[in-house]
């Protein structure tokens, strides 16, 4: 079987993401590319993009999600909130809900609902939603109890972690609306998104969403796109079966050993692929980090994965020297201020950290 090194895959990597060489890409074009953008932190998403173009647009982010409909605002991967294109949304769903986490016990104890109140409260939620009009955390939350009579769940289902909305997300029920003001809104797909065919069938999502990921983080494993998907929660053999939906136009490398699956049409880019050399600058939640985990100790030296993924779920951001995070840094006074793990090149690294700083301009 034919071998790669990591080195040619995050250089690979770094290509295929828009990283090594920024373009012309739109956002949705970045987002489709990328299997989705994280946007808990919504500046984080933005520079996301910013970072992957040669010549960003002010704005682009939130006129692709808010005007042009372009791409949708959900829970998806992780339970964490993501940018999708919008033509490929629905499928990105179907495979996050197929954790199930609602009916194990634990899950049920710790947040108080059944999968019966789920049931209700989707039900309720689909009901308030049907005009085609969005709601704020706080009428969703009132419609909801209203209907069901679930007072006991009012405090759980106006938090702003969205414990109880996440699997409506997941079921198509209900995606982010248009902001008011500083408070967020609920809105239906059906009603928000253009083209909305509601959700495929667990096959054809698969085929979606498996090369769409293994076109931006492949090489890979089913456990490392399971890792990415729902941190390993899916059984092994619904992980299996969505690989198996998706085999054909499928390849197999070894990575240092280990036999990957790679998308045919990408496997002799790969293999042509040289070891990268530059020095690049990514903002906290990238999906360069978060495509392959920050356990990865190809990507991230165990001994620093403490200053890269760090207390309250908050991921840095990183340097990348030769494809491997080399240092963490953050923004001081509008200037990128930088810790390196290792030796990084002075040149390098002074032209990035320029880059950055017109971005923040």
């Amino acid at each position: 079987m034919t071998s790669v090194t990591w080195a040619q895959v995050l250089a690979w990597r770094m290509r295929r993401q828009f990283i090594e060489t920024p373009g012309d890409a739109s956002a949705v074009d970045i987002a489709r590319r990328l299997a989705g953008v994280q946007a808990q932190v919504a500046s984080a998403a933005g520079l996301a993009v910013a970072v992957r173009q040669a010549a960003p647009e002010p704005g682009e982010v939130t006129r692709a999600v808010l005007d042009e409909r372009t791409l949708v605002k959900t829970w998806a991967m992780r339970g964490t909130l993501h940018l999708l294109p919008v033509d490929e949304a629905a499928a990105y769903l179907v495979l996050c809900a197929a954790i199930r986490n609602w009916e194990k016990g634990s899950w049920q104890r710790n947040f108080g609902a059944t999968p019966a109140d789920l049931d209700a409260i989707a039900a309720a939620a689909a009901e308030a939603l049907a005009g085609g009009g969005a709601l704020t955390r706080e009428e969703l939350t009132a419609a909801v109890v209203e209907e069901t009579g679930s007072r006991h769940l009012a405090e759980v289902l106006g938090s702003g972690w969205g414990t109880l909305l996440k699997p409506l997300a997941w079921w198509g029920v209900l995606c982010f609306g248009p902001p008011q003001g500083t408070r967020v809104t609920f809105t239906s797909p059906a009603h928000w998104v253009p083209g909305w065919k509601g959700l495929p069938p667990m096959d054809e999502a698969a085929r979606t969403v498996v090369r769409a990921y293994l076109g931006a983080h492949g090489p890979a494993t089913p456990e490392m796109f399971d890792n990415w998907l729902m941190r390993k929660g899916n059984r092994k053999k619904d992980v299996k079966s969505w690989f198996a939906a998706a085999e054909d136009g499928l390849s197999t490398v070894e990575v240092e050993g280990v036999p990957m699956h790679i998308l045919e049409e990408h496997r002799e880019e790969l293999l042509d692929t040289a070891p990268a050399t530059s020095v690049r600058l990514l903002g906290a939640f990238d999906q360069y980090v978060l495509g392959a985990g920050t356990s990865a100790t190809y990507l991230i030296p165990v001994e620093h994965r403490a200053e890269v993924s760090r207390a309250g779920g908050w991921i840095s951001p990183v340097v990348l020297h030769e494809g491997r995070v080399a240092g963490v840094w953050e923004m001081k006074d509008g200037d990128p201020a930088v810790t390196a793990f290792e030796d990084v090149p002075a040149g390098l690294l002074e032209a990035e950290t320029a880059r950055l700083r017109r971005l923040a301009a």
